[in-house]
């Protein structure tokens, strides 16, 4: 079975990087090699942000269509699950993820870069949902996530069309935090990373699982949530985390942190 998912570790950041030529459609093996690829990452506890990127100047442009056309009833029953599972995940790990973007990111490829918390891409990005003109629809969190960003009148669009949205508007409406010029979306997208992975590892985690609830449910939800991961954050008992993040094990540091904001101020 050919390779189409890669794991690079770099320091605290783990690259994911999808590579199936030409346009790293996600098949069988892709997906397979994308389940090892988070299967390790949760057992690394020294990673503190996760970016996934596509060789090959794109992205993924989606589903193996080929390959989806010989499915049995059983095999897309499992077929779907697992690519639903799979965004799940992704956006389930309890660091920043971060989606590094060229060319196409359509269908199942776009579903992941909704799975991340941040997405970062070049001029030469293009995002769709295109499952409809084939008669399916999204199904690996298309239709949750997009609306959660753009609004729901602007999702619509977007899934009833089937139509590709350029950087430029991905942008605009908020699909994308950040467009780069060429050639620099690796060191864009470490840099963001290494942004977010400066402060205490604990307090992150909490704040993405908090921020998260805030689309999940009502209101009065995340507000017990937030309160039931803030106040464990305020006494200094969290332990085995380095001193030089400022974090509650290190003794010193979490003054250290609070004397800096003041300064700040």
């Amino acid at each position: 079975m050919t390779v189409s998912v890669r794991y690079e570790h770099e320091d605290e950041l783990a690259w994911v990087w999808l590579d199936r030529p030409p346009l790293n459609l996600f098949d069988s093996a892709q997906q397979l090699g994308a389940d090892a690829a988070l299967r390790e990452l949760r057992e690394r506890p020294d990673v503190r942000a996760v970016l996934f990127i596509g060789a090959n100047g794109h992205f993924s442009a989606g589903g193996d269509v080929s390959e989806m056309g010989t499915l049995t009833p059983d095999q897309a029953a499992d077929y779907a699950a697992r690519i639903s599972r799979l965004t799940r995940e992704v956006a389930a790990l309890p660091v920043p993820v971060i989606a590094a973007v060229e060319g196409y990111a359509l269908g199942g490829g776009c579903e992941l870069a909704l799975a991340a918390d941040v997405r970062v891409c070049t001029p030469t990005a293009r995002f769709g949902l295109p499952e409809i003109p084939l008669g399916l629809i999204p199904g690996a969190g298309g239709t949750q996530r997009l609306p959660r960003l753009v609004g729901l009148s602007r999702a619509k669009d977007i899934l009833f069309s089937g139509r590709q949205v350029d950087a430029a508007e991905a942008e605009r409406i908020g699909l994308v935090d950040e467009v780069v010029p060429e050639g620099t979306l690796i060191d864009a997208a470490r840099a963001r990373a290494l942004r977010y992975t400066a402060g205490p590892p604990d307090a992150l985690a909490a704040a993405k699982r908090a921020t998260d609830a805030a689309h999940e449910g009502p209101l009065d939800h995340g507000l017990d949530l937030e309160l039931a991961l803030f106040t464990p954050l305020l006494t200094p008992k969290h332990s085995g985390q380095p001193e030089a993040h400022g974090t509650p094990g290190a003794p010193g540091a979490r003054t250290a942190h609070f004397r800096s904001f003041q300064k700040q101020r």
